[in-house]
């Protein structure tokens, strides 16, 4: 395990529905015996269900998120905010003014911008999913438990 992981990450993207949740899921999977994990949004969307298809496919359980914003949390209790979007990253600063959480940007574009056929979707999403989990591993290292 690496010694960058915090003991406690937020991931933020804008709504809460399909990146934030998607690196908390990943990241708990990968990290969860050893930080606490948890995401929000600027604001606060239904899970996306391609978003859920996409970590069914890589065995991790989306179905169970609740989407929250950062009104719902105390973001001075994480160690590390991660934004994944540029109107979460404006947010995240606003929110963390005057405590000592540390906020990183992880530009990840958004899956739901792609048009077309389910699959040509889908592609997208596995795009983003691979991408987070890329960046995960490459911030956190590669754990010694569970893998993905």
């Amino acid at each position: 395990m690496s010694v960058s992981l915090p003991p406690s990450v937020l991931f933020a993207c804008s709504q809460n529905s399909v990146r934030s949740p998607m690196a908390e899921a990943m990241a708990k999977r990968l990290y969860g015996h050893s930080s606490y994990i948890d995401s929000v949004g600027v604001r606060a969307t239904e899970v996306d269900g391609f978003a859920v298809a996409v970590l069914d496919e890589i065995g991790v359980d989306g179905h169970r998120h609740h989407a929250k914003t950062f009104e719902d949390i105390d973001p001075a209790s994480f160690d590390l905010i991660v934004t994944l979007s540029p109107e979460a990253h404006h947010s995240a600063l606003e929110f963390t003014r005057g405590t000592a959480a540390e906020v990183e940007y992880w530009p990840v574009p958004d899956p739901t911008a792609v048009e077309g056929s389910r699959e040509a979707r889908l592609d997208a999403y596995r795009r983003t999913r691979d991408l987070v989990l890329a960046r995960l591993k490459a911030r956190f290292g590669t754990p010694a438990g569970p893998s993905l």
